[in-house]
């Protein structure tokens, strides 16, 4: 028998995601007054954002656009040379990656897109959160003091985009930055219809799924973490008081069994809240997980049927002439 290939470690994890917003101003009031983030930078048409226990400067761009959907999103490497080997990586593939300077809180980052058009950036110098006075934390391993505002997110876990060719995408993440498939969706027709990176420990670090509507570059939704599953009760009703929609949830997702709440950011994008540290994958061998269209069709993991939008929604908003 062979011996399986040494993993790829060299991505570290995801560092932040860019959201962009047609409707700045109340796109920021979500994030610090319903969702807790501290705002620790401006830039541009950028607001930089973060939970509690991020250790970066931010985790969360927003930035003012005529549309809503992602800008970029961003994974720190382990090291320099873990860097330089993902660039060489992507090259060797035949990827376009382009320096791109200035931005606030970390080094040069080096972007590229994936098969479906979505740009992601790779980097390794970044400024760690130095908390001012007024936000210093009594223990010292934490990054902030809890602000007690709002849902209070600790930190951005993941994100999900949308993919005309699911498969496509899972491979050239597998092949070029090493992430690893944790669970995976496949129809009876053979198409992949979802899939689940990591490049930790954790469960994964983000996700894609089909995208309803064969338009390439959208995107489904980004998720912070709570600590449990009483705070993301909870969260449902800040939400409530709060008149924000909820699209879904509280529930359990079978696939990755996250406890889940969604809804839409006053810009259009969706927004997930999940508990932290639901799932560790600590098996080296991991053996990928695949469901089937059938057990797909039973919903969700207590029964509670994938709401159609779920399905539909994305961001940016269809381009005319797409139902």
């Amino acid at each position: 028998m062979q011996p399986p290939e040494e993993p790829v470690m060299d991505v570290a994890h995801l560092g932040h995601v860019e959201l962009l917003t047609p409707r700045p101003e109340e796109s920021l009031r979500f994030f610090v007054e319903v969702m807790g983030m501290t705002e620790s930078g401006r830039k541009g048409d950028s607001v930089y954002l973060r939970g509690w226990d991020d250790y970066e400067r931010h985790s969360l761009q927003l930035t003012a656009s005529r549309s809503s959907g992602l800008g970029h999103a961003a994974f720190r490497t382990r090291s320099p040379q873990a860097l330089e080997r993902r660039l060489a990586a992507l090259r060797a593939a035949g990827n376009d990656v382009e320096p791109h300077e200035g931005e606030l809180g970390h080094g040069t980052g080096w972007r590229f897109r994936d098969p479906d058009g979505h740009l992601f950036e790779l980097y390794y110098e970044t400024e760690w959160y130095e908390a001012p006075p007024a936000l210093r934390p009594a223990l010292k391993n934490q990054a902030q003091r809890f602000p007690g505002r709002g849902i209070n997110v600790r930190r951005l876990d993941h994100f999900n985009c949308l993919a005309v060719d699911v498969r496509a995408c899972r491979r050239f993440f597998e092949s070029t930055l090493g992430f690893r498939c944790t669970e995976r969706i496949e129809l009876d027709s053979g198409e992949e219809a979802g899939m689940w990176l990591t490049a930790t420990n954790k469960s994964y670090d983000f996700a894609f799924t089909k995208e309803a509507h064969g338009v390439p570059g959208r995107f489904h939704h980004v998720t912070f973490a709570l600590d449990s599953r009483e705070a993301i009760l909870q969260a449902a009703d800040i939400f409530l008081e709060h008149g924000v929609h909820i699209e879904t949830g509280p529930h359990k997702h079978a696939v990755q069994q996250t406890f889940f709440l969604y809804v839409y950011e006053p810009g259009g994008n969706r927004v997930e809240l999940a508990n932290a540290g639901a799932r560790l994958v600590l098996a080296p061998d991991w053996r990928t997980i695949t469901w089937t269209e059938e057990e797909r069709r039973k919903g969700q993991a207590w029964g509670l049927k994938t709401i159609e939008s779920f399905h539909t929604h994305g961001t940016p908003p269809l381009p005319p002439n797409h139902d």
